[in-house]
């Protein structure tokens, strides 16, 4: 099967914001809010990445998410088979030559890739240390 749903944007997205943001917890609320996806939306969506693995909760006040692994380890087809399932396997023919030209860009993609071209698109500054 060759899908997507709204699931893995939203996904994505929220990493990305959360990429973004420094190394502190960051509350689901703010990543919903600054991406304007649902916030219980994206709980679901989190807490599926969190006991995959990608995602560290902390809870109070001070609480929120982090990343439990470099953003630059976790690829985007990582993500998008978490919540929607094998990606394209099952596809033949045409379909399934699609199927390969997409998870291999997919697989190559980074969280940390996302976070550096949404930069270079919003023309901000980025800094390596």
């Amino acid at each position: 099967m060759i899908s997507i749903t709204t699931k893995s944007p939203y996904a994505v997205q929220a990493l990305a914001e959360l990429g973004r943001s420094g190394d502190g917890p960051v509350p689901i609320g703010e990543l919903a809010r600054r991406r304007e996806i649902p916030v219980q939306f994206l709980e679901q969506l989190f807490a599926t990445l969190r006991r995959a693995g990608i995602l560290r909760s902390q809870r109070g006040v001070k609480g929120g998410y982090t990343f439990a692994r470099p953003p630059g380890q976790i690829s985007v087809l990582e993500v998008v088979e978490l919540l929607e399932g094998p990606f394209g396997r099952d596809a033949a023919g045409i379909f399934g030559d699609a199927a390969a030209a997409a998870r291999e860009v997919l697989a190559q993609t980074t969280i940390a890739d996302v976070v550096e071209r949404e930069a270079r698109a919003a023309g901000a500054p980025m800094y390596y240390i």
